[in-house]
């Protein structure tokens, strides 16, 4: 479950809603607050705590704000008079209330936050700092590291995951069924790709069918709880009419690659402004795109991007100049390039391009490439609304210039 955008304060037992409402009563009549019990605040903090963690085992301190702000909104009486927002206590309660909820989590075998064993406090093995290496959701994900099916083990899932394998060695794999083994092994494959993090060959080996599109989408709706293409192009369309204008308006170096980019547009139609607007975009956050789209000819031998550790590749057939091709909107197809070697080709145009690699992000629990990282974080903050909520530096300036 995601985190909401407005927190409801969940329903407590009947006897703690009695006492609540009784109190309520008394705090409009005369202002008097109520005199909290040590059984009744446990009793609030647990009914709280496990509605945090249906949505997020590491909330973070706004996160916790929020709870706390909903919870005196919704029962006046239980504001703290020495408090300046009236619910500061509260806030630090639910810091401590969700430690030792995830430990209790830890000790019932809840991968999210068994994964952390160890990595917190004086007895970490670590010499990194003892947040340095905590694995929790950081890009809005909600399925992070999902327990094991009900019934299902890690050698049943094994054996799925290797008839996943069988099935994709096949002429026409069986879509239905790949769909349905890919839904039952999510955690296993999460472990894979968050624990173990092999390198991207041994995933695609272990999981080819990951690297087909319908499965980049399907693995992002099982992993952010959103539909990918329909959110990704649905804003990148809304925000098109505008960037284009933001575009127009630039001067200096950066106001001329945008206007090369705007004359290669062959109409005014979606298709073209989207890819306007996905080349664009990195010239405007101030992104270096050199390291990260990449070109050359269909017969070429990849030496041009096997250091490129993450990237889309632009394919040319030999009659086209080369020159710049790097800007190029319409090459004649597109790849995606991952630790140097091409994992997804073939595909239409690079809007598409982009937002499949975003969702590769997520499936295999990859890190933006720093020389895109503005751009990347647009699209989740910005074009999917993932994430942290703050915008900061030249993403919120493109930000609020879309919004004017």
């Amino acid at each position: 479950m995601p985190w909401p955008d407005i927190f409801l304060t969940p329903k407590f037992s009947v006897d703690v809603e009695f006492r609540l409402r009784q109190a309520n009563l008394i705090y409009l009549k005369d202002g008097t607050h109520l005199k909290v019990t040590k059984e009744l605040k446990h009793d609030i903090l647990q009914k709280l705590a496990e509605t945090i963690y249906s949505c997020k085992a590491y909330p973070t301190t706004e996160d916790l704000r929020t709870v706390a702000k909903a919870l005196v909104n919704s029962h006046p009486c239980l504001q703290e008079p020495g408090s300046p927002s009236g619910y500061c206590g509260w806030t630090n309660s639910l810091k401590d209330k969700m430690g030792n909820y995830r430990s209790k989590m830890r000790s019932l075998g809840h991968t999210d936050v068994m994964v952390n064993a160890g990595k917190r406090g004086r007895y970490s093995t670590s010499s990194d700092p003892p947040n340095k290496n905590i694995k929790k959701p950081r890009k809005g994900e909600v399925n992070y590291l999902p327990d094991l099916p009900d019934g299902q083990d890690a050698s049943s899932l094994e054996m799925l995951r290797q008839q996943l394998v069988d099935e994709m060695k096949r002429k026409n794999p069986d879509a239905v069924f790949i769909n349905q083994k890919m839904d039952m092994t999510l955690s296993l494959r999460r472990k894979d790709v968050v624990i173990n993090k092999p390198p991207v060959s041994q995933i695609l080996q272990r999981w080819p069918a990951l690297f087909r599109e319908s499965q980049v989408y399907q693995e992002f709706s099982r992993v952010v709880g959103k539909n990918l293409k329909q959110g990704f192009f649905g804003s990148l369309d809304r925000h098109c009419p505008q960037l284009i204008q933001i575009f127009r308006s630039k001067r200096g170096l950066a106001g001329q690659i945008l206007s090369d980019l705007m004359q290669q547009a062959k109409t005014s139609d979606i298709a073209d402004m989207r890819c306007v607007a996905m080349r664009g975009l990195p010239v405007l956050l101030g992104d270096d795109q050199t390291e990260f789209f990449k070109a050359c000819f269909a017969s070429d031998d990849g030496d041009s991007y096997q250091h490129v550790p993450v990237g889309i590749l632009s394919l040319e057939n030999e009659d086209v100049a080369l020159q710049p091709l790097s800007l190029r909107l319409h090459p004649s197809s597109v790849g995606i390039i991952l630790e140097g070697n091409v994992v997804m080709d073939n595909l239409d145009n690079i809007p598409q391009a982009m937002c499949l690699l975003f969702g590769l992000t997520y499936a295999l629990h990859l890190d933006y490439p720093k020389c895109m990282g503005n751009t990347f974080l647009f699209n989740q903050q910005v074009l999917l609304g993932l994430g942290k909520k703050e915008l900061k530096g030249k993403i919120l300036a493109v930000t609020n210039q879309l919004t004017m």
